[in-house]
C-alpha cells in the first residue's frame, strides 16, 4: 500500500526508503534515521547518510511505528515539524522534503491513552489514515493477489504460468477463513470457562 501510494503521488520519480522500527534496536534507531559522522561513537569508521537524508525528495516509510522508543518519538516529531535532520556528531542542520507514511498493526489511540505514544506525533503523522483490513476479512483479494504475485514471478524468474483455477483459490480461502473463524470462536469459549 505505502509503495502504491508513493507511485501514484507527484513523488513517483523520488525515492522510496523504508524502516521497520520494530526491527531496529533502541540504540541504532536514531543513526538509521537522522544518520551520524564519522567518529561520532565507536564504530562510526565512516559517515552515514540516514533514512530522511536518503529519502529526500521522495516518500520514507515508517513501519511499525507504534514501536518506536519514546525519546524517539520527540525526535522524530521535531523532525516532522522542522523539516530538518542532524545527524549524531553533526554540527548543522540539513534541510529534507519527506512525505513520511506510517503503518502499524497496534491501535495508536489507545497507546496515546496509556501514554506510551505522544499524543503531539499521534496528531502529526494521522493526517490521511488508511485502513487495510487484514486478508482474513477479504478473502475475496486472494486470487487478486495470487495473480499478481504470480506474474512477478514469471516477470523475474521466467516461470511458466501457473494453472488458473479461481475455484479452487476460492474453496481454499474460504476454508482457511472457516478455520480461523472456528479457532477464534474456540478461543473465546475457552476464555469465558475460564473466566466463570
Amino acid at each position: 500500500m505505502a509503495h502504491t501510494l508513493h507511485d501514484k503521488s507527484p513523488r513517483h520519480s523520488g525515492p522510496f526508503i523504508t524502516l521497520n522500527c520494530a526491527a531496529i534496536p533502541a540504540e541504532l534507531i536514531e543513526s538509521e534515521l537522522f544518520g551520524h559522522e564519522k567518529g561520532a561513537f565507536t564504530g562510526a569508521a565512516s559517515r552515514h547518510l540516514g533514512k530522511f537524508e536518503q529519502a529526500d525528495g521522495g516518500s520514507l516509510f515508517l513501519d511499525e511505528i507504534g514501536d518506536m522508543p519514546a525519546l524517539m518519538q520527540a525526535k522524530l516529531l521535531r523532525v516532522l515539524e522542522q523539516k530538518e535532520v542532524e545527524r549524531i556528531g553533526g554540527d548543522r542542520s540539513i534541510e529534507v522534503d519527506v512525505r513520511v507514511i506510517v503503518a502499524t498493526h497496534r491501535n495508536l489511540e489507545e497507546l496515546v491513552r496509556k501514554g506510551e505514544f505522544r499524543q503531539d506525533l499521534y496528531h502529526r503523522i494521522f493526517v490521511f489514515p488508511v485502513t487495510l483490513p487484514p486478508l482474513r476479512e477479504r478473502s475475496d483479494d486472494i486470487p487478486l493477489l495470487v495473480d499478481h504475485f504470480a506474474a512477478r514471478c514469471r516477470g523475474t524468474k521466467r516461470l511458466e504460468a501457473p494453472r488458473d483455477d479461481r475455484g479452487c483459490l476460492h474453496r481454499a480461502a474460504a476454508l482457511r477463513l472457516a478455520r480461523q473463524r472456528a479457532g477464534t470462536e474456540k478461543r473465546r469459549g475457552a476464555t469465558a470457562a475460564a473466566g466463570r
